[in-house]
């Protein structure tokens, strides 16, 4: 029986039940076989095409489009003409609605250089200017759709419009979990579309997990996850019922990825209502680490949660973990808005990056700060007020600000510019396509052979585009 050694104890213990019942030769082959394959199963770890510089990824996704001419990216041209009207920097025939005087705005608030690197960043973020060392800054990020739903579904599945498999759902596919009791792939505070952290046509067993931050002790942070009226050993009777089934309509079909996926998934859920409850309990964390991220704090204490379960979780070898802040689609008052969101995201994000960084993670832990697009340099005018102070701005697609930390990008680099108006990626053009390639490639994944066959052809993340952005790579 030594060849059962390191399969799950409920397997070893079925498997001497059935040596000492004396079931016979074939029917012990057969309950190793499917040990075997239970090893083997869609989540198993698997090897990176080649030697990763990243292990995980943490997605913080700002939903509503920060506004990169604040934040990171002022233009003089603007600033010098600060509630003039500039030239307009589009064609007549583009929609302009609400910036059609092409009223300048400069930034809200100062923004200066941080660190040694002298990398631009505003007043608003004083906590994340800390790190500017630490970020690698891409200035001229650029993507196909100024409207929210697309942008967000492009942003994270590579396609504005079909339902394809999210980017973590590619990378658990890619590389599975580090941790067999927790799903590889955990979406805190996702957005709406359900799509956007969906698994389309991979094995389901690769969609997000949602997960909200419990601010209280009575709320979950999974639904569903626990069965306090059904003892464990009633759970897996039933669950071993359910699942004999399931094997058995699978037995009829030469392959059913979505069968196979629902039945790891229910195994996955049986196994994540032991580890799971332990990772989202902040009560073990020492009082300097909580107030680090600003737990407590009145502005940031559920993203400050949020970003510490990100921590825990990846720490703990979830593969994928997104964290999902909206509140940025700053159309009017950007000068009070803008300042709204800044203030709930700037400690929290500060915060999991040092603590990443002090407990050796940072390097194998690849951070992204990104929203769908950017906004414009320009004001956006909706009340018919001359106060600048109630406008806002408007998408802007053309250029966006997004930047990495960790996980093999050069820190403290600046890279990429747009045009005088901010307007268009003059130097150091990023596609979003070129992104997700450079995601994968950090995490040893060639994105041109990260493949699933379906409906009669190959399909990828990166569609048939996509470039490895070299120059950021240390």
């Amino acid at each position: 029986m030594n060849s059962v050694h390191g399969l799950p104890a409920v397997t070893r213990r079925r498997l001497l039940q059935t040596a000492s019942c004396g079931f016979g030769t074939l029917a012990l082959q057969s309950l190793l076989s499917n040990a075997a394959e239970a090893k083997s199963r869609a989540l198993a770890e698997k090897s990176p095409h080649y030697r990763s510089r990243a292990k995980r990824v943490i997605f913080l996704f700002m939903a509503g489009g920060p506004s990169q001419a604040d934040l990171f990216d002022p233009k003089d041209l603007i600033v010098s003409n600060h509630g003039k009207t500039v030239k307009a920097p589009v064609d007549d025939d583009q929609i302009r609605l609400g910036v059609d005087k092409f009223l300048a705005m400069g930034p809200v608030a100062p923004v200066r250089p941080r660190g040694e690197s002298g990398m631009l960043m505003s007043d608003l973020l004083p906590n994340l200017a800390t790190a500017a060392d630490d970020l690698c800054l891409l200035r001229a990020m650029y993507t196909d759709n100024k409207a929210h739903a697309p942008a967000t579904l492009q942003f994270h599945t590579g396609s504005l419009i079909e339902a394809l498999p999210s980017m973590g759902a590619w990378i658990s596919y890619g590389l599975g979990t580090e941790n067999e009791n927790l799903p590889s792939f955990i979406s805190i505070h996702p957005p709406g579309d359900g799509r956007t952290y969906g698994s389309s046509f991979l094995p389901a067993v690769h969609q997000g997990t949602p997960l909200r931050v419990p601010l209280s002790e009575e709320a979950s942070a999974i639904k569903y996850l626990e069965d306090v009226t059904t003892t464990p050993a009633e759970q897996r009777r039933r669950l071993d019922l359910l699942q004999s089934m399931n094997r058995r309509l699978l037995g009829r079909f030469e392959s059913d990825l979505q069968m196979e996926g629902i039945i790891e998934s229910f195994e996955l859920a049986f196994r994540m209502q032991a580890e799971t409850p332990k990772l989202v309990d902040l009560s073990g964390e020492t009082q300097e680490t909580l107030d680090l991220y600003g737990i407590g704090g009145k502005a940031t204490d559920r993203n400050a949660r949020a970003c510490l379960m990100a921590r825990r979780l990846s720490e703990a070898g979830v593969r994928f973990v997104q964290v999902t802040v909206g509140g940025w689609d700053h159309h009017g008052s950007i000068p009070a808005n803008l300042r709204t969101s800044c203030a709930g995201v700037d400690q929290p994000i500060a915060g999991l990056l040092k603590d990443l960084k002090r407990r050796g993670l940072l390097e194998e832990t690849l951070v992204l700060w990104s929203g769908e697009f950017g906004r414009s340099h320009w004001s956006q005018d909706l009340s018919g007020t001359s106060a600048l102070e109630k406008h806002g701005r408007e998408h802007q697609q053309e250029s966006f600000c997004a930047w990495m930390a960790g996980g093999g990008v050069k820190p403290g680099l600046t890279y990429g510019q747009t045009d005088d108006f901010g307007f268009k990626p003059i130097e150091g053009r990023v596609h979003l396509h070129d992104l997700h390639a450079t995601i994968l490639h950090l995490l040893g994944l060639n994105h041109e052979k990260l493949t699933h066959r379906y409906a009669g052809r190959d399909f990828r993340l990166t569609d048939v585009y996509g470039n490895v952005i070299e120059d950021i790579l240390a």
